[in-house]
């Protein structure tokens, strides 16, 4: 066997490995939450979500305006992202999605939608410990609900979640007073803003931080959440890492609250800095 054949067997065999190496890295779908291109969906919902696709997202995630389309509307935006090949694996929910008719109303749409998660993106104004225990008693009882219809609920953290009272960080009322199949959806920006550490609250949660919120955060003038994804402060390879060893995540969502570049530019750039440094 000559050395070229050799070298040609390599190249061949690389060749077919890079592939398969390149759909493993690609594994988790990465995906934009939707309010980072709001005034663009204000617009046109269904040409924004089109173009979402077409830059290359493979998930999308809706927030609160969509709790009020009919049916019939959902069923549209659904057929937007099968022209492109999108999915919607969860939807950012007032707390009306969580109690009274409002479940029935969410999990309709949500059904229509093909998503997974029900998220609660805020639970409104708390203050006290109680006041926690009681959101995450709304939260367990509407699992409940959620759960028969194939559906599992989550919760989206902000600073509030992560700064103590009475010596005691709400989302760990959050984590404590909800099962185990209850997403805790990760806003990674906020948590770094407020001085915390994003890896260590994964590891400490195996199995349960089911989706990130990709949004970075910078200290100083002129950065805080106009920074864009990969040019802030998270320690981005250990979150990926963490999330991926224990934390459990199927998949990613990029979020952007706002930039120096135009709000889908921004979501464009987002994409590609997440590529390089994800791989």
């Amino acid at each position: 066997m000559t050395s070229e054949t050799l070298s040609r067997r390599s190249f061949l065999a690389a060749a077919a490995a890079a592939p398969m190496a390149f759909a493993a890295a690609r594994k988790i779908p990465v995906g934009l939450e939707l309010f980072s291109v709001r005034d663009e969906m204000t617009k046109d919902t269904m040409a924004t979500v089109r173009a979402v696709g077409k830059m290359g997202y493979q998930v999308v995630e809706f927030y609160g305006p969509y709790f009020q389309w009919t049916p019939q509307y959902a069923k549209e935006a659904r057929q937007a992202m099968d022209d492109v090949g999108l999915r919607c694996y969860s939807t950012h929910n007032g707390p009306d999605s969580f109690k009274g008719d409002g479940i029935a109303r969410a999990i309709e749409l949500n059904h229509i939608l093909g998503a997974k998660f029900i998220v609660m993106a805020s639970a409104g104004r708390v203050e006290t410990l109680d006041d926690w225990r009681k959101v995450a008693e709304t939260l367990a009882t509407a699992c409940e609900k959620f759960r028969p219809a194939g559906l599992r609920g989550g919760y989206h953290n902000h600073q509030a979640e992560f700064k103590a009272v009475d010596g005691k960080r709400p989302i760990e009322i959050i984590a404590a007073g909800t099962p185990k199949d209850f997403m805790l959806q990760l806003d990674v920006g906020t948590c770094v803003e407020v001085g915390q550490d994003p890896v260590a609250w994964i590891n400490a949660n195996p199995g349960r931080i089911n989706s990130l919120h990709l949004k970075d955060w910078g200290a100083g003038a002129d950065r805080g959440y106009r920074v864009l994804f990969g040019e802030g402060d998270a320690p981005w390879k250990k979150i990926f890492a963490a999330a991926e060893k224990k934390g459990g995540v199927e998949y990613y969502l990029i979020e952007q609250e706002g930039s120096r570049y135009p709000a889908m530019e921004t979501a464009a750039k987002c994409l590609a800095a997440y590529r390089k440094i994800h791989g």
